[in-house]
């Protein structure tokens, strides 16, 4: 048990995360609810949310409310559907939950996050921007698979197709791996595209 604060060690978490920690990362690197409060006072911290703090010396991220839910969520949760949709900026909606897959395990309920226990594979996870969210096309086919009109899910497609964040032959895949609506948007859709 460390018992000395280590902010080596901290810097290394945050690092990670964008400059976001939790307290009860903190505490695995031996700092106290009174070092923690400390740090803020004296400006080093900064408290994002109950919980959730960034060191300072980072900048503060455009999406601090998905990072803080996602550090609320654990360190094995992903942000995912609406929410991943909108952080690729392939959607103007904002949700009024931030999605958040979640393992099986993960049994409580927090407010203001909408949790998903879908089984995720490691090359349908990312990183970015401190950040751990599903990649694009797994994103598509989430909000295809979760009832966002359909009008939407073609519109993020198209869009993700013409920058360049995937490929159809992805899609195509994601498409296969599913059945049903998604599977039945994901195909129109790239239809559409080929016709063009």
């Amino acid at each position: 048990m460390i018992t000395k604060p280590d902010y080596d060690q901290l810097y290394n978490i945050v690092e990670e995360q964008g400059g976001y920690f939790t307290a009860v990362q903190a505490r695995g690197v031996g700092f106290s609810w009174e070092r923690l409060s400390n740090n803020v006072k004296r400006g080093k911290f900064q408290r994002a949310a109950p919980g959730v703090y960034r060191l300072v010396q980072f900048p503060a991220s455009a999406y601090e409310d998905l990072i803080v839910a996602w550090l609320t969520a654990g360190p094995q949760s992903t942000i995912s559907h609406e929410s991943a949709l909108a952080f690729y900026e392939l959607s103007d909606m904002l949700p009024a939950e931030v999605n958040v897959i979640v393992p099986r395990t993960a049994s409580r309920r927090r407010a203001n996050l909408r949790q998903h226990t879908n089984q995720l594979a490691p090359d349908e996870i990312t990183r970015r921007g401190g950040l751990q969210v599903t990649t694009v096309v797994r994103t598509i086919a989430d909000v295809a698979s979760h009832g966002l009109a359909e009008e939407q899910v073609r519109q993020a497609i198209q869009e993700a197709l013409q920058r360049g964040m995937v490929l159809q032959a992805d899609l195509l895949t994601q498409a296969e791996r599913r059945s049903g609506r998604a599977k039945k948007i994901i195909l129109s859709a790239l239809q559409k595209e080929g016709e063009k």
